[in-house]
């Protein structure tokens, strides 16, 4: 029996903030889903930031229907996101307050769940699980899933650090006489990523936190919309400038939290910048091979002199990805090695080589014109854990496609280890459609003269014309003598005859198979199944180099 359903209904404790600007084919779906969230819902406080599209026009007819919805109208535009939710703290009048945004949704029983939670914890905050859906594929990934594990209580802020992993402010619900007690309010204005100060200010207060593992928000990902969000939008350097400017402001804050021992500031501080190293600079990373000269020039330069203020305890509390990134910048003042550190800021890791060593024979390092840059915890990592490369090359054959793979050593490492098997699978990035499945034998390679291996390979032939149209992701499970794997992903080669489209027979007739390397350098596999899928992709193709000039 589910004792949920034997307690009696919650009473109305909760201001709902639903913020927007022109967002009118969205804004609708927000509110009502907040209303949905039943009689524990006493208000939904709907500020509109000056819209032109009709979006007020509809938050009217809403507030008409049901007289939960009070809609605020700001008469000029705030330029972002801080001050209309600002207007919402001020407005309301219920015990509770929690924040949505005009494009997203709270899914059913959440505000129930986190006011539960508030009620049974006495607790100041209570966070719960956030859920992105990359529309239109409904591919759902939940964000920060380790925090979310168990129901928990954190009595202080500080005895659970990885709280700063998640920025949100949008999957909480904070009691607002804490929130007006502490002035605790978001940067006004256009300020860019003004979550990260509302949160660092919500931690320094020091709260009690209760956990919940609900899912309490649906964050909708649009990737394709005209307009990308402000946090979507990493085109131009000024959105790498913001990140860095509100991070800034986020760790000074947490620098002076108060604790009874005296060090929650120092430590959730470091906790906050260990978390920009192994989230927002891998991030970032990856993308620097699409980017221009100008651009990457500029990145570096401000992210050596942010990188610059970190001490070494921040730096070596982050995980060794981001954190060999983070050296290999500060070690060089001009741009280098951006396929290599676009590989190494991918999750999982890749490693690629040359493997270089220090003078001293023994000591594992970036490179030798950067023997400062030390990589000697590849020798004690577990296997599992190691950015171990794999390269794959994919021929779309008529009549079975032949997928090569080579796992390269990594420092006596994989030799030690013993590879014996690969699982390979083709999986459907969208999340519709059958997995492609075949395991093979990985077979010791060596090059030139040397008698000792320096490498394994297999080769695999799949039935691409199994599958349907759509985006398939190559996924790689390494299977060791010792009974341990590694699960990775494989470094798409380029060369003569690779990576170009193919025209397949299919079950539907004809299939277009485009093998291309993902922005982190995956190799992936695009489907357009059908004459019509094919005149489709040609059409596109057309119209590009028409567009283009030819380029």
């Amino acid at each position: 029996m589910d004792l949920s359903l034997s307690l009696p209904p919650p009473s109305p404790l909760v201001c709902v903030v639903v913020i927007g600007y022109n967002d009118a084919a969205h804004v609708a779906d927000a509110v009502r889903s907040a209303l949905a969230q039943g009689p524990a819902v006493r208000e939904v406080i709907a500020v509109d930031d000056c819209s032109t599209d009709g979006s007020g026009e509809l938050l009217a007819a809403l507030a008409q229907e049901d007289p939960r919805v009070r809609v605020i109208r700001r008469a000029t535009n705030s330029g972002g996101c801080g001050t209309p939710r600002n207007d919402g703290i001020e407005a309301t009048t219920s015990p509770y307050v929690t924040f949505l945004d005009s494009d997203d949704v709270l899914p059913a029983g959440a505000v129930d769940a986190l006011l539960r939670a508030a009620a049974r914890h006495d607790a100041e905050v209570v966070t719960g699980l956030c859920v992105r859906r990359e529309l239109p594929s409904g591919r759902e990934t939940p964000w920060q899933p380790m925090l979310y594990t168990k129901d928990r209580l954190i009595a202080r802020p500080e005895l659970r650090t990885r709280l700063v992993h998640d920025t949100l402010c949008v999957n909480k619900l904070y009691r607002t006489d804490f929130l007006r007690k502490h002035a605790i309010r978001f940067p006004e204005g256009r300020f860019t990523y003004e979550d990260f100060v509302f949160t660092a200010r919500v931690l320094a207060a020091g709260p009690r936190i209760a956990l919940i593992t609900d899912p309490v928000y649906v964050w909708n990902v649009r990737r394709a919309a005209a307009k990308l969000s402000i946090s979507l939008d990493r085109s131009g350097i000024g959105n790498w400038q913001a990140r860095m400017d509100a991070h800034r402001k986020a760790v000074d804050i947490l620098r002076e939290a108060r604790s009874p021992t005296g060090t929650a500031g120092k430590r959730l501080a470091q906790a906050s910048r260990a978390k920009f190293v192994d989230h927002s600079l891998r991030m970032y990373a990856r993308e620097l091979t699409t980017r221009g000269r100008e651009y990457r020039e500029e990145w570096w330069r401000l992210t050596r002199a942010y990188l610059a203020t970190f001490d070494t305890a921040d730096l070596d509390a982050a995980p060794a990805p981001g954190r060999v990134i983070a050296r290999v910048i500060l070690a060089s003042p001009g741009p280098r090695d951006l396929t290599r550190l676009q590989e190494v800021a991918a999750r999982p890791a890749r490693l690629s080589p040359p493997y270089a060593l220090a003078p001293d024979g023994t000591t594992p390092i970036w490179s030798p014109d950067l023997p400062q840059v030390t990589l000697d915890h590849l020798l004690v990592r577990p296997i599992r854990l190691l950015p171990l490369a794999v390269d794959a090359e994919l021929r779309p054959r008529a009549h079975g496609s032949r997928l090569t793979l080579r796992l390269h050593e990594l420092y006596g490492r994989v030799a030690d280890a013993g590879p014996t098997t690969v699982d390979v699978e083709l999986v459907p990035r969208d999340g519709e459609g059958p997995v492609l499945r075949r395991t093979a034998a990985l077979n010791p390679a060596h090059s030139g003269d040397a008698e000792e291996t320096d490498s394994w390979v297999t080769r695999v032939v799949l039935d691409l014309g199994s599958l349907g149209g759509g985006v398939w992701d190559l996924r790689l499970r390494l299977h060791f003598r010792d009974g341990t794997a590694r699960e990775t992903t494989a470094r798409a080669v380029a060369g003569p005859g690779l990576l170009r489209r193919t025209a397949l027979p299919s079950r539907r007739g004809l299939l277009l198979a485009q093998p291309y390397a993902t922005q982190a350098g995956n190799l992936a596999v695009r489907l357009a199944p059908g004459l019509r899928g094919v005149a489709g992709v040609v059409r596109r193709r057309l119209a590009r180099w028409v567009g283009g000039g030819g380029r």
